[in-house]
């Protein structure tokens, strides 16, 4: 829904309070008529308390004073409105409405009115009033078009939805929010025959519009047509021979055809786009991923790819995934490069951490393992497995005081973990063998006994 404000508060509140009265003190008198009506000293010290309470989210407080300012003085628009606002804020939606009437009555056409009837109609799901109250709204700001669209593909006026977003589209180009909406109704709507039919025409007519054939690929696909699909992509690119958007849909039919160089070559041009969204180069590497999975070969081009992607990327994910990939066939060193390529970019996903903390250990980079564990327990203090290994890392670099210290704090955060109460026990044995206390390496030894004695 536009989410534009609301034109009020002391605009609003200027053009229906400030003409009708001057302020009593100046006249010395407690009321003053004038041609619009009387307004007393009573209905300002009620009405302004009414915006304070509103201020500091007191709503019916709010009503309660406003309620006394309209007795005070009944033909303020300023008062209804605000009442509805208030009744919009405690979520008393048919008050909202009725009060928003009640100022378009009052003050007819006036858009702040027919914006909170269309906050009104959105958050109770009426879609089709909303659709009414937009319209009336589009004189005033144009871009309620694009809510109209949205408010046609709710209500299943797709033609309507459809008719609308062309214009848009030729009015103001292409954006992702109308691509994204028109591809709903294509998935919603059983009309797809007609569908493929309107956006060939629209090729036929521009084609220099790329995301018309981007779209005829998405129904094409939906309707698993591959070669349909597949021959719109390519003349796409015939059409528009540089065009970065094209290798967004080749790249998987190479792939699919066991073209890899081809597939390879149009994955470069993804990563290399600057018109390509982050979010589509990840589902693009995420393909290639599942296809390496199953085509080990192509391993050393997946690092390649990688090395692509993540040159200006941020987006953690794709390191954890890699990293899962390699841990999941056994090649930890790998695992472990890429989660802590992701702790680059996010030092504060708990499962990055905890992966890598356990590589770490692994591998017995113990002076790593310490520095990481002790610097995420400030992110995350009471996480018992950050005090575990932090323990255990201390332990292995000699530093047992330390170890002990740890292994005894994070005991106090650990609830129902049989594994890792066990492997508390287990260091803070060896802990206290350590330091010759062989009793309490005993007791803690004879601790973790019991725990494998009852599983």
């Amino acid at each position: 829904m536009n989410t534009k404000p609301f034109y009020v508060s002391v605009l609003f509140i200027g053009m229906f309070i400030i003409p009708q009265f001057t302020f009593a003190q100046e006249k010395g008198e407690e009321e003053i008529t004038d041609e619009l009506g009387v307004v007393t000293d009573r209905f300002q010290e009620h009405f302004f308390e009414a915006l304070k309470q509103k201020g500091i989210e007191n709503y019916d407080r709010a009503l309660k004073s406003l309620e006394k300012a309209a007795q005070e003085s009944p033909n303020e628009v300023v008062i209804y409105f605000e009442m509805a606002k208030n009744y919009g804020f405690l979520k008393q939606w048919d008050r909202a409405e009725e009060n928003y009437n009640k100022v378009l009555e009052m003050e007819p056409g006036l858009p702040e009115a027919f914006e909170g009837l269309y906050d009104v109609y959105y958050n109770t799901n009426d879609y089709l009033k909303a659709i009414e109250v937009v319209k009336k709204l589009i004189p005033f700001d144009r871009e309620y078009k694009e809510d109209l669209a949205n408010l046609y593909e709710r209500t299943e006026q797709y033609d309507k939805a459809l008719e609308l977003l062309d214009e848009l589209d030729k009015e103001l180009g292409n954006n992702d929010y109308r691509n994204q909406l028109r591809q709903q109704i294509y998935s919603k709507s059983d009309d797809t025959g007609g569908q493929i039919s309107d956006l060939e025409q629209r090729i036929n007519r521009t084609p220099a519009n790329e995301q018309d054939f981007l779209n005829l690929i998405y129904l094409y696909s939906e309707q698993n047509n591959k070669e349909a699909a597949f021959a719109t992509a390519k003349k796409l690119i015939e059409t528009n021979p540089n065009s970065e958007l094209a290798h967004l849909a080749l790249y998987k039919f190479y792939l699919d055809d066991g073209k890899t160089d081809e597939a390879i070559n149009s994955m470069k041009k993804v990563f290399a786009s600057d018109e390509i969204d982050q979010e589509n180069q990840f589902k693009v590497l995420n393909d290639f991923l599942l296809f390496v999975n199953e085509n080990p070969a192509f391993e050393k081009n997946l690092e390649e790819m990688v090395a692509l992607f993540s040159k200006e990327s941020k987006n953690n994910q794709v390191y954890v995934q890699l990293g899962n990939y390699y841990l999941g066939k056994e090649l930890k060193e790998e695992a472990l490069q890429y989660f802590q390529m992701g702790l680059k970019n996010n030092a504060t996903d708990y499962n990055l951490i905890k992966n890598t903390l356990l590589l770490q250990i692994d591998f017995n980079k113990f002076n790593e393992a310490e520095e990481l564990s002790r610097k995420s327990l400030d992110l995350f203090p009471s996480q018992p497995l950050l005090y575990l290994i932090n323990g255990l890392a201390n332990l292995n670099l000699e530093n047992t005081s330390k170890a002990k210290l740890m292994l005894e704090t994070g005991l106090d955060f650990l609830i129902d973990d049989l594994q890792m109460e066990l492997d508390f026990y287990l260091q803070l044995s060896k802990v206290h063998e350590k330091e010759g206390n062989t009793s309490k390496a005993t007791e803690y030894e004879n601790k973790a006994k019991q725990i494998l004695e009852k599983n």
